[in-house]
This record gives C-alpha cells, structure tokens and sequence, in this order.
C-alpha cells in the first residue's frame, strides 16, 4: 500500500529516508507532527539527516514501526531544514501529537541544551 498524506499523519512513526551523495539510502524512524500540509520534525542540527537534506531535499516516507520496520510503501518527498526561529514551534506540535511522551521528550530534549543544538524539519509528499 502506497501511504497517502493523511496515512502519514495518523502514523506513530514515520519512516525517513535521506540520501547520501552518491544515492545511497539512510532511514531513520522518526516522529512527525501535522502542520498544514507537511509534517515537521525535531532533530540535531548537527547530524547527518541535516546534512544530507541540505545536500539534496529528496527523500522518502513510508509509515514504521519503532524500530524502523516499514509497513506501508515508500512515497517521494521533499525535505526542509527550518530557520531556528521555528524550533519552538516544532517542539510545542510534537508535544501535542505525542502527548505527555511528547511533553516528556520535549522537557529531557531541552534539558540537553536542544533548543540550541535541535532544528526543526519539515516535510511534504512530492506532487505526483
């Protein structure tokens, strides 16, 4: 099954796959909340997610399990790293799609210096 935007949205976790120079794949299970029509992300600023989606913003969605099983197909999309002015604003949907594990996550993420080191990401399912 070929997950729509909305499959995407309802999903726990999110399959994400970014691509290396040379086009080789690297998923990563992720959380995601809904904005509008694209699904924002919390992530280090510094990890190599980061740095591939500003090498390339294509990258790949599918719906997972937690420690990254895809059970659905894999749809195309496009990624973007968010100015830090938004990171708040990512973390507060994030807390509210995960509810007290989302506050939680928030409260140690920030403790860790993560609205320093974190970024915010958003992504959309490309056109077809």
């Amino acid at each position: 099954m070929t997950p729509t935007f909305a499959d995407l949205a309802k999903a726990q976790y999110i399959l994400l796959t970014t691509f290396t120079k040379d086009g080789r794949e690297k998923p990563t299970p992720i959380w995601a909340a809904v904005d509008g029509d694209r699904l924002l992300v919390i992530t280090q600023e510094k990890s190599w997610k980061v740095k591939r989606i500003r090498n390339t913003p294509r990258v790949t969605l599918a719906t997972c399990t937690m420690r990254g099983q895809a059970t659905s197909e894999a749809v195309e999309g496009v990624a973007e790293v968010l100015d830090k002015s938004e990171t708040a604003a990512v973390y507060d949907a994030i807390g509210k799609r995960y509810g007290l594990l989302g506050k939680v996550f928030n409260l140690f993420s920030k403790l860790r210096g993560g609205m320093d080191n974190n970024v915010g990401l958003a992504l959309r399912v490309a056109p077809s």
